[in-house]
């Protein structure tokens, strides 16, 4: 791939200095740093609220609770931040005219689409990695230490399933000139998947599906078998990356 070293030293000093990097890992790890701590304090916030006139009998929170406030917090920030990510990366080169300045250079199409790709998937692994870590700390302190390697496999699977998401809305950057189109293929794709996930034999093969044995690996539980829905999630990313690709090699700039 013809320039691709170059084109991602420039996406990803791209989303450094756009603060696009920092930015998402300060709300990740916020996230990750709230969550234990909501599923910790939430019984005593509900009963402090209800007041002494209605008693409201909630269980005891585990380190389970706590990681699925992870999962749903940093998995929504996720899923939204990674349509945010993806939508303009190649709609608006295309828009402004910079994609077909940048490809006149000794740069091919599959480099700039694989860089851009690249850097949006290290933005996403930087702040999860961070948020993950910083809601590991606080749910050993608040809860019972989980399992460090269950841990790190919830993480990878919660990574799987938000690169899926940007690779959906990149696929429509890719389609299209403008990132609100793009944004609006990625929140269609987005509510397709979420209607897949209703259908009981394919939701563990979405990415949404891989939420439910990310928790049970977090705390040791059987998260079943993994083979599949980790190798249709692979398969669906490299589709629509291959399908990105074949419709950017026709068009013109």
């Amino acid at each position: 791939m013809t320039g691709f070293g170059v084109l991602l030293r420039k996406e990803l000093l791209e989303q450094w200095r756009t603060r696009r990097l920092p930015i998402v890992a300060i709300v990740f790890v916020a996230l990750g740093i709230a969550s234990p701590i909501l599923a910790r304090y939430l019984p005593q916030i509900v009963q402090s609220l209800s007041g002494t006139q209605f008693q409201i009998e909630i269980p005891e929170p585990t380190t389970r609770d706590a990681v699925d406030q992870f999962l749903k917090n940093v998995g929504q920030a996720g899923v939204l931040t990674a349509i945010l990510l993806a939508m303009g990366s190649v709609a608006n080169e295309k828009e402004r005219g910079t994609a077909a300045l940048i490809l006149s250079k000794p740069a091919g199409r599959a480099a700039f689409l694989v860089a851009k790709l690249a850097a949006i998937g290290a933005t996403l692994l930087v702040s999860l990695a961070l948020a993950s870590a910083a809601a590991y700390v606080y749910t050993a302190i608040l809860f019972t230490a989980p399992s460090a390697d269950g841990w790190i496999a919830m993480t990878v699977l919660l990574l799987l399933s938000l690169l899926g998401y940007s690779a959906l809305t990149f696929l429509g950057s890719t389609l299209t000139r403008s990132a609100l189109a793009a944004a609006a293929l990625g929140v269609g794709g987005l509510l397709g998947l979420a209607l897949l996930s209703a259908l009981p034999n394919i939701a563990r093969f979405t990415p949404g599906g891989l939420s439910e044995p990310a928790a049970a690996l977090a705390v040791g539980a059987n998260a079943g078998n993994l083979i599949g829905p980790v190798l249709a999630n692979i398969g669906l990313g490299a589709l629509l990356v291959m399908a990105a690709w074949l419709a950017f090699r026709r068009q013109e700039l």
